[in-house]
């Protein structure tokens, strides 16, 4: 029931939801994070999955956008951690930032795949390169110690 995954770089991505029950984590440095209680509701995890992790990425598995979020954040020199979620799953997401400014912005409730950097929501792709070509991308980076500045 519960299938909250992750993948990594590192590994093959995670096999489907219906061969893996539960989430499944990528590296023993990350195992005792990703690890989790099946008592613990999909809320209380993800919430937990982004206190722990300075840089997190919630995606649906095969997505392009997330690729992309990826090979942004590696080229800078960041790895984050990404979570697969299922459909069900998203939902549980905590909201986006509202947009900066009264048109465009972010069009849903739940944009996938979301980024979060030290615990705050950035949002989708949109808003990472906008944070990223504004400037203050790596700053924030620095601040939440997943890039050394």
């Amino acid at each position: 029931m519960q299938s909250l995954r992750s993948c990594s770089t590192d590994i093959p991505p995670p096999l489907s939801s219906s061969s893996i029950p539960m989430m499944t984590t990528t590296t023993a440095l990350t195992g005792a994070a990703l690890s989790f209680d099946e008592e613990e509701s999909t809320e209380a995890r993800i919430r937990r999955l982004i206190s722990k992790h300075p840089v997190i990425i919630f995606s649906r598995s095969s997505c392009c956008m997330c690729h992309v979020m990826k090979k942004l954040l590696v080229t800078i020199g960041v790895h984050p951690t990404i979570i697969q979620l299922d459909d069900h799953e998203i939902a549980s997401l905590p909201p986006p930032p509202p947009p900066a400014t009264g048109h465009g912005g972010i069009s849903s409730r739940n944009p996938v795949p979301a980024v979060f950097i030290g615990g705050s929501c950035v949002g989708d792709l949109k808003s990472l390169v906008a944070l990223h070509l504004s400037g203050h991308l790596i700053p924030k980076l620095v601040e939440v110690g997943a890039l050394w500045g």
